[in-house]
């Protein structure tokens, strides 16, 4: 009789990245419960054109940021091989020396995988075609690392005497003709064509001849997880290979997550001595995922947009989580995916001419819809009576507004982002960051509530009102740069009356008015408030000041500063409002939080006691349905097991749980309550009922105990 039981294998077969929603299968999914189903094809599209900008866009930031040090790594490699090719090698590198490249990446190892694959691609382009990339889960034994660093380079199979056995007993097909497993192969292979090389191609012309004739490009093996590797397999492979530098141009990348110390710790002297090792430091994940915010999120030019909840949810996943960027952009198109899914009017977060273009499209369905918004119902609230009658009823002329509300929508996207690098320029220079050091901070502030209401931007104005001169002109020049390059009528304005305030700046330098005794009073008190960082010291400092400039007369020089932060406070006023304010805000912002958080922070024991409460829902048979929300009797025995389990206290006894298993599966098999059989024992119940605890044993719900033989502990308390 077959056991019943719901434990089975899963693998997990991960994509690839470069494949699209469409390849990856999505497209039927989107369609699934999809709200207004009307428009889901031109949803799906616009969805597809966005994920595919932000991957695009997120692989060549990420290669920008990397080029530096990746441009580091190709000069050592050709360093190493042109060096190689001098009669005076030894007297630069002792023989047994091996160029090593220990490349510090970070604990955000999710990223790494990407960063190696570009370092890999850009060595076989311009340096050497025989790059190999290991990965400690693949490297167990130093045969394995052996053959892993062969089938990379040779690109052919590799076996050991003991697969070429295995392989023997289960079939009796003849095995296909290997290279032997050690680096003299290497070496033959290497001198092979290193041979079919110099002699060339019949028919291809040689760019330059004379200087291929003895080029020896270097062989590259990545170990892309150092502290992951075993430390006796490693020092034996690194032994192996210092017997053969003489004949082979080995050169090693250790990609480190933690700290270049892994080396030392990993390796003993007599073993690191025979590496000759450079340290190169990539960018760190804090830094790279500002820059990804700022490149990528902070833009008009990306339609689709993040409200703060969701923005605080993928941010601290980040931070407390795994350091990702990837896994970051991974969020982001979650989100994107689930507001086009969700949001029948996301076909309006588009670029403008397109979103113009479909808001002609719109259905009376999707207009009541549009009726429906809250911002909408706010924006019909300010208006006139005859006004809101026709926006109510009149579907045409809501679509003429709808357009001209998507313009105005724009136009506070191009604005916002150009005024948020300005306040964040003059805020991020001040003691203590009172608006924060990062400008998604200061982003985060203003996505929730008008900034210029916050009591740290009252202090941060404050602060910038103590400015000495030089250092106002610096920070209000670089302001002056941000907004010359908006394309935006507001902006270009703005910019204007900026570069005057600038050049009344300058004006003060050759006034009379402006003395050097009273410009040093000025800026004393910012150099102590610079020097000092206790709260208490600098709100008192603060008050000293408002006292003093109240009982003297203010100088140019505070006249026009106080003239330019009025002038930005202007700017923040008009254009840092939250997007909350903006009419059709729905369309392009993706607010469910609790979505995200649900997606990406898994909670594997609450799916676990989930499909242990309710199976039905998760294999969708019908006799396991019940109304009560009991357990089925024709439940998996592992639901069973566990629905008993949750009736007893701290120690459950074995012989107990096994009578009451076996009365609940007499009743499912149908017996006879009446006969003496019911409720019996027997060798394949006692098998099943094993079984089913060694489940729950092996999911964390139960162990074993010493206080009683006879008895396992509960682990767990309280429901989903």
């Amino acid at each position: 009789m077959s056991t019943s039981s719901v434990s089975k294998g899963c693998f997990v077969f991960k994509p690839s990245g470069k494949k699209k929603m469409r390849e990856l299968g999505l497209e039927d999914h989107f369609a699934e419960g999809c709200e207004g189903a009307e428009n889901t094809a031109a949803r799906f599209e616009l969805c597809q054109q966005l994920w595919d900008k932000l991957k695009t866009d997120t692989e060549a930031l990420q290669d920008e940021l990397n080029r530096k040090v990746l441009d580091s790594l190709l000069d050592l490699t050709r360093k190493c091989s042109t060096t190689r090719q001098h009669s005076d090698w030894a007297s630069k590198m002792r023989a047994s020396e091996i160029p090593t490249a220990a490349l510090v990446l970070g604990v955000n190892v999710p990223d790494h995988d990407m960063t190696f694959q570009s370092l890999s691609e850009l060595l076989q382009q311009s340096v050497t075609p025989h790059v190999a990339s290991v990965q400690a889960k693949e490297c167990g034994t130093l045969k394995h690392l052996m053959k892993r660093v062969l089938e990379r380079l040779t690109g052919t199979a590799v076996d050991d005497e003991e697969e070429e056995e295995e392989g023997a007993e289960q079939t009796s097909t003849p095995l296909h003709k290997s290279s032997h497993c050690s680096l003299s192969t290497l070496c033959d292979w290497y001198n092979a064509k290193a041979r079919k090389s110099s002699t060339g191609t019949p028919g291809k012309k040689r760019s330059s001849p004379t200087k291929d004739e003895h080029q020896q490009p270097p062989v590259v093996i990545i170990f892309k997880d150092l502290e992951a590797f075993n430390p006796r397999v490693l020092q034996n492979f690194i032994l192996i290979c210092s017997l053969y530098i003489e004949r082979l141009p080995l050169m090693f990348i250790f990609g480190i997550a933690t700290s270049p110390s892994t080396i030392q710790h990993m390796l003993p002297h007599s073993v690191s001595s025979l590496l000759c090792i450079e340290l190169f430091q990539s960018l760190s994940c804090t830094q790279h995922l500002a820059t990804v915010i700022d490149k990528l999120i902070l833009t008009p030019q990306f339609p689709f947009k993040l409200n703060g909840k969701v923005m605080q949810v993928l941010i601290s996943i980040f931070l407390y989580h795994d350091f990702s960027v990837r896994n970051f952009i991974k969020g982001v198109q979650l989100a994107l995916l689930e507001h086009f899914h969700s949001q029948p009017l996301s076909v309006l977060c588009c670029k403008k001419k397109q979103a113009l273009l479909n808001v002609t499209q719109l259905g009376h369905l999707d207009l009541e819809r549009v009726r429906q918004l809250p911002s909408f119902k706010r924006y019909v609230e300010r208006q006139e009576h005859q006004e809101q009658v026709s926006l109510l009823t009149d579907d045409g002329h809501l679509k003429e507004v709808c357009q001209r509300l998507i313009k105005d929508l724009r136009k506070y996207h191009k604005n916002y982002y150009p005024v948020l690098r300005c306040l964040h320029t003059l805020t991020s220079s001040l003691p203590r960051y009172p608006l924060g050091k990062q400008i998604r901070e200061l982003h985060l502030i203003c996505l929730e509530k008008n900034v210029s209401e916050n009591e740290d931007y009252q202090s941060a104005m404050k602060l910038l009102k103590m400015l000495a001169k030089d250092e106002l002109i610096t920070l209000l020049q670089r302001c002056a740069d941000i907004l010359q390059s908006v394309k935006s009528k507001k902006m270009r304005t703005a910019h204007v009356q900026l570069e005057e305030l600038l050049a009344k700046f300058k004006q003060l330098d050759s006034a009379v008015e402006t003395a050097p005794v009273v410009e040093e009073n000025i800026t004393s008190p910012v150099r102590n408030l610079q020097k000092k960082t206790d709260l208490f010291q600098l709100q008192k400092t603060l008050l000293e000041m408002n006292e003093s400039r109240r009982s003297k007369k203010l100088s140019p020089f505070e006249v026009l500063r106080n003239d330019a932060l009025e002038f930005i406070d202007g700017l923040v006023k008009s254009h840092l409002c939250p997007p909350e304010s903006q009419t059709l805000n729905e369309a392009c912002y993706y607010s469910s939080s609790a979505t995200v958080r649900r997606h990406l922070n898994a909670a594997p024991r609450t799916s676990i006691q989930a499909a242990l409460r309710t199976p039905y829902y998760y294999i969708q048979n019908d006799s396991l349905k019940t109304e009560d929300g009991s357990v089925s009797k024709a439940a998996p025995d592992i639901c069973i097991a566990y629905k008993l389990h949750l009736e007893c206290g701290r120690l459950i006894n074995l012989f107990d749980w096994l009578e009451a298993y076996a009365t609940v599966v007499s009743a499912a098999e149908g017996n006879d309550p009446d006969s003496d059989d019911y409720g019996k024992v027997d060798e394949v119940k006692h098998a099943r009922f094993i079984q089913a605890v060694s489940e729950l044993e092996f999911l964390g719900f139960i162990k074993s105990t010493k206080q009683k033989t006879d008895h396992v502990a509960r682990l767990t308390w309280g429901g989903c």
